[in-house]
């Protein structure tokens, strides 16, 4: 189980002016750090549970015991979850390309109205949540709009893109302006990584069949 605090590989103000280095600072650093320290204290005493990786307890959150599950759902969905984001980040973004262009297209039927529709799910999310981009269990692209720290593992999706529209993700710069922080966003998705991840799914479910 890798309870470690992901490298960026950018600095904090290389989003900038999209994303401010405060706010990634505090992100990565403060809120970040903060779910891993949880999750350590949550396992000290789980020998069973350390044995095994978070993507394969949050797919049965059951054999968590239930005094700790809704906390350590909390904690472990906002570790996967941000340990993906900040590598499907980058002040070099590029266009969506490869395999995931190809299956946005199939999917969505172009890249104009899957971002009109992902835009729509993450406005559509009252208070704290992620918007996402998650491949189905059968290998075609789906949106969905989840709240709090939740995994789309949970639900048995694999999560290819996500967008944090929790407030400490944009308030210091966008104050109340949604709409603007996630026009900014599109502006520095790392869309090379974000085939990667898309293509080692697409190999994960063809060895599985």
């Amino acid at each position: 189980m890798n309870l470690q605090l992901p490298l960026l590989g950018y600095d904090y103000g290389a989003l900038e002016p999209f994303i401010d280095g405060v706010t990634m600072e505090i992100h990565h650093r403060g809120y970040h750090a903060m779910y891993i320290d949880r999750l350590r204290q949550l396992l000290a005493d789980q020998e069973p549970l350390r044995r095994m990786s978070l993507e394969e307890i949050l797919s049965d959150i059951r054999v968590v015991p239930e005094e700790i599950r809704q906390e350590f759902r909390n904690c472990a969905g906002g570790h996967l979850n941000h340990s993906l984001l900040w590598h499907t980040l980058s002040p070099e973004s590029g266009k969506p390309h490869g395999a995931v262009l190809n299956a946005i297209d199939a999917s969505f039927g172009d890249v104009a109205t899957f971002q009109n529709a992902f835009a729509r799910a993450a406005m559509s999310r009252f208070g704290s949540g992620w918007a996402w981009l998650c491949m189905n269990s059968i290998a075609r692209l789906e949106i969905l709009s989840l709240p709090n720290q939740d995994s789309p593992i949970m639900l048995g999706y694999r999560p290819v893109l996500g967008l944090d529209v929790w407030e400490h993700a944009y308030f210091l710069k966008y104050q109340n302006r949604r709409p603007d922080y996630i026009d900014a966003w599109w502006q520095v998705v790392h869309w090379g990584h974000v085939n990667e991840v898309y293509q080692h799914y697409l190999e994960m479910a063809s060895r599985a069949h």
